[in-house]
């Protein structure tokens, strides 16, 4: 069974879902959110298994209310435990608004972040991908400003590392080819801009490869993510957040699928957001959602397999 759970309540998670529901699309599927909530717009609601998890109040699609911030977390908490119980076999999350479970007081920076510390993983990597690409990024939801006391040698050794495992156990890739990006403008030019490339990341990578890890880099983002570039790596290795996601993104938006490599469960995400603007009006494609579980249902085959 994969659990999906309907994100931000007034969003366009639950719209999603009734796409495909109406398609028979959710074999295997349990909806993870209020059951009020999913009877009213999904007529195969009695079709279709549900963990009920209550709204405080209810929801008006297109309209915030910080009264259910903690219901949001509570769908992905019963998610998340439910797979470490083998009750779910993966879950796979809608789009949840991170600043109004901010607003009510909950520190919260994020679903992979989250994640991990019901887990208690220390440490988890965000990786996106499409029919283009597979992005992992060094790190994830940090102003610019600090992104570069991030890139360290201990969290480029541990990204890479997750990042290789994981293409070989979730992805199948025997022997996973990793492109690097620097983290600044032509990698550093020598240290001409910037010397985290000669100091940090080079380093980190000559010691990974010492390891078998097939690492190849750090390589000027503006080149990596070229067409004829990016195909030849099973995935590329980002240093931050929109180095990574933007061209991503600009390769498959709507068609790709956030992962939590890392995780000792599997978790497939959209790769977009809550959409309140077009909450309700029929608007929403549901061709990430569809892709997610899809990479989930993978997922879960290829762990099972002997």
């Amino acid at each position: 069974m994969i659990a999906i759970t309907l994100g931000e309540p007034a969003g366009i998670g639950v719209e999603l879902v009734a796409q495909l529901a109406a398609t028979n699309e959710l074999s295997n599927c349990v909806l993870v959110g209020d059951q009020q909530l999913i009877q009213q717009n999904i007529p195969q609601a009695d079709d279709i298994p549900i963990k009920h998890v209550p709204l405080a109040k209810p929801a008006n699609l297109g309209q915030l209310n910080v009264a259910n911030a903690r219901y949001v977390l509570e769908t992905i908490k019963t998610a998340a435990l439910g797979c470490l119980s083998g009750e779910y076999q993966a879950m796979v999350t809608c789009p949840i608004h991170k600043g109004i479970i901010n607003d009510a007081g909950i520190a919260f920076s994020g679903h992979t972040e989250y994640l991990a510390e019901l887990t208690d993983t220390p440490k988890v990597v965000m990786m996106l991908l499409n029919q283009a690409m597979r992005v992992a990024l060094v790190t994830t939801h940090l102003p610019l400003k600090d992104v570069s006391a991030h890139i360290t040698d201990t969290n480029i050794k541990q990204v890479s590392r997750i990042l290789h495992h994981d293409l070989r156990s979730k992805f199948g890739i025997e022997q996973p080819k990793i492109g690097v990006c620097g983290l600044n403008p032509h990698a550093g030019e020598d240290g001409h801009l910037g010397r985290e490339e000669l100091d940090t990341i080079i380093p980190a990578l000559n010691d990974l490869r010492d390891e078998e890890l097939d690492l190849i880099g750090p390589i000027p983002a503006d080149t990596l993510f070229t067409p004829n570039k990016v195909k030849q790596y099973d995935a590329i290795l980002a240093m931050y957040h929109d180095q990574g996601l933007a061209p991503l993104k600009y390769a498959g938006f709507g068609e790709s699928v956030n992962i939590t490599l890392g995780l000792p469960i599997i978790r497939t995400s959209v790769d977009h957001g809550t959409a309140l603007d077009i909450a309700g009006k029929g608007l929403a494609d549901a061709g990430s959602l569809r892709a997610a579980i899809r990479l989930a249902k993978d997922c879960v085959a290829r762990t099972n397999q002997p």
